[in-house]
């Protein structure tokens, strides 16, 4: 077991894709983990109830993560029912692909308020809590496509991906004094619901320049993003772990 007995973990987006994934990885791991969802409720039932079968530990929590008191709201059950939190991971995230000159404005805040506007939100209460334990881990979840810049049709989700980098290093050098580490992970093509979306041809053409021959699997991501919670990487904080098999050839 990566986490003691009594650990609490939250999980942006823990409902779907690598945040459910990310989700079962941390109760496995000893965690009780907060299934945090905005829309998919039934579907973050079925995580904590697959949790509880398992033997784990879970509730679900509903929350937009781009509304501030909704987010607010959620930090303060957390404090009443845990008084703790051990564990942030920040997995909430969209896409909304359109070629830049045919972009609107709300086109392009959409994934800038899902992804970057909702990590700060939830890492900014998550360090309020953590801060006055003395310890903590924040993970947040970027994406190769921050690095290198993704498809063609992606400069929203590119631009929040690419800041969530540049926000977790800042947020790893505010963090430290308080004994809360901070870092990124950067997942490349992985088989999820939001993959799924890019059309065949694309999605074949892409895997096919992978370096491992393959996208990854949610799984992999998660037992990444465990291990960057846990105590066994204390001395980790400000760093990107990208995973994209290999990157492309």
């Amino acid at each position: 077991m990566l986490f003691t007995q009594g650990s609490v973990a939250l999980v942006t987006g823990g409902s779907r894709g690598i945040g459910r994934a990310v989700a079962l990885d941390l109760a496995r791991e000893g965690a009780h983990v907060i299934v945090n969802y905005a829309r998919s409720e039934q579907d973050a039932k079925e995580v904590v109830a697959l949790i509880e079968e398992e033997g784990g530990s879970a509730t679900s929590a509903r929350a937009d993560v781009t509304d501030e008191e909704s987010v607010r709201r959620v930090f303060r059950e957390i404090r009443a029912d845990h008084g703790r939190l051990d564990v942030l991971v920040t997995s909430a995230g969209i896409t909304q692909d359109r070629f830049l000159i045919a972009m609107s404005l709300e086109q392009f805040r959409g994934p800038v308020d899902t992804n970057l506007i909702g990590t700060f939100l939830t890492c900014r209460e998550a360090l309020k809590l953590m801060q006055h334990q003395r310890s903590g881990s924040i993970v947040t979840l970027s994406s190769s496509s921050g690095l290198d810049g993704g498809f063609p049709g992606q400069t929203n989700y590119v631009a929040s991906k690419g800041a969530i980098i540049a926000f977790t290093h800042a947020l790893s050098n505010e963090a430290a004094p308080h004994g809360v580490r901070a870092n990124v992970v950067a997942p490349g093509f992985v088989a999820t619901d939001m993959t799924r979306k890019v059309p065949v041809a694309i999605r074949k053409q892409y895997e096919s320049r992978i370096r491992l021959g393959r996208m990854g699997r949610p799984e992999e991501i998660a037992s990444i993003v465990s291990f960057l919670a846990s105590d066994k990487a204390s001395y980790m904080s400000g760093s990107v772990v990208v995973a994209h098999g290999g990157g492309l050839g």
